[in-house]
């Protein structure tokens, strides 16, 4: 399975700390990050991650490219909801990549709560529907 992680800064931390306890999990999947993310996570993990941009220099782009030509099965985005984004185009950017989740029927975790549950959905097999609601993939 394709992953794409990425967090807002506040929430890089709490990345890192997630991916440090689902290391065995996420090694047996193809992971890419936006650039910061992914420095720190595979800093911390060992985990050999395929790194794009920082957000701000276009890596959600990137992400989101990706997901639109159906090469991301899932997307980990640790998002602030405190942030007060005063950057209008960084807020488009995540607001399309959150879009296209849904329109390729992409399952997306958003916080530690909700990627948990897909992470251990992943471990037990659940996610494998994507080949039948997609298959073209």
């Amino acid at each position: 399975m394709n992953i794409a992680i990425t967090a807002h800064d506040s929430k890089k931390e709490l990345m890192v700390q997630f991916c440090i306890a689902y290391c065995g999990i996420l090694s047996r999947h193809n992971l890419c990050s936006t650039g910061t993310t992914g420095k720190l996570v595979s800093e911390a993990t060992g985990l050999n991650i395929q790194r794009f941009l920082s957000g701000s220099q276009g890596g959600d782009q990137q992400i989101a490219s990706r997901i639109a030509c159906n090469e991301i099965d899932m997307l980990l985005f640790f998002r602030d909801p405190h942030l007060s984004n005063t950057n209008e185009a960084n807020e488009v950017n995540e607001m399309n990549l959150l879009r296209l989740c849904d329109v390729h029927t992409i399952p997306m975790a958003t916080n530690i709560a909700t990627g948990e549950v897909l992470i251990h959905g992943l471990e037990r097999g659940d996610l494998d529907w994507r080949n039948i609601a997609n298959p073209h993939r």
